[in-house]
Order: C-alpha cells, then sequence, then structure tokens
C-alpha cells in the first residue's frame, strides 16, 4: 500500500470514527503501530519490540494483542462501514515463541464477516517470518 492510499485510508477513518482507529489511536501511538496495508480483506501493520517489553526482554504478549486487536478492530470497522460501529466482544492469543529485538508484523485475514458480527486471525512474525503469536478477535457490528 503507496502512500497515498494510506492517508487515503486513514482520510475515511478519520470521517468514519475519528482518530479512534488511525494507527491504533493513542495506544498504538505509545506501542509505535504502524499501519502499512488495510482492506476489508487484509491488513499489515508493524510494531517494535523495543519499548513494548516485559521485565525479562522480550516482547510483551499484551502488546501482540494490542496490536492484533487494532488490525481486526479496523478490519471490522472498513467493514462494518459508514453508520455504524464495533466493539471487541472476544479476543484470544497463542504465543508460540519470543522476540527480543527488532520489529514485529501483523497480518489480518477475516474468518467471518457477516452482519452483526465479524471476526480476524491475526498472524503476527518477526523479522525471519516466524510466527510468534496468532490471535483471534470477534468484533460486534451496531448501528450508530
Amino acid at each position: 500500500m503507496g502512500d497515498a492510499q494510506v492517508q487515503d485510508y486513514a482520510a475515511q477513518l478519520r470521517e468514519l470514527y475519528g482518530d479512534v482507529f488511525v494507527n491504533g489511536g493513542a495506544l498504538g501511538a505509545k506501542l509505535g503501530i504502524k499501519l502499512l496495508e488495510a482492506s476489508v480483506d487484509r491488513l499489515v501493520a508493524t510494531m517494535p519490540v523495543e519499548g513494548n517489553t516485559q521485565p525479562l526482554g522480550l516482547l510483551h504478549g499484551g502488546a501482540s494483542v494490542a496490536l492484533a486487536e487494532t488490525l481486526g478492530s479496523t478490519g471490522a470497522a472498513l467493514h462494518a462501514g459508514p453508520g455504524r460501529f464495533v466493539v471487541g466482544v472476544d479476543i484470544n492469543a497463542t504465543h508460540h515463541r519470543a522476540a527480543r529485538t527488532g520489529t514485529v508484523t501483523g497480518v489480518a485475514t477475516p474468518l467471518h464477516l457477516g452482519r452483526t458480527i465479524a471476526s480476524y486471525e491475526i498472524a503476527i512474525s518477526d523479522e525471519q517470518e516466524r510466527r510468534i503469536c496468532t490471535c483471534r478477535i470477534t468484533c460486534l457490528i451496531r448501528e450508530a
């Protein structure tokens, strides 16, 4: 996704939801989340490990889940469209391996896109493309 497309996407989301979904809102900004690609069918974002670690120096599991929720909720919001909003009702994560340095990348793909529910699977990988975490999020879609 080129810079112009990301800016168009950001403008579209701002129009619909304010700054809530743009790079993860306030929490996303603190975590350093950067949205690279966004459509209903595929979302990609990165997040640095540095600054998002737990006391042992490993990527904090909560940071991985925040990255996943950012991607899944954004995808659900794009699917829901104007006049509707989304709220997460379930999220789970399986942490497969640790990340100590570098950047992780999350890729979200839909599992179900319905009228009232949207579910996404998010695969988070390290710079060597090894999966470090798999998440699934389900969002409720409501009329505004």
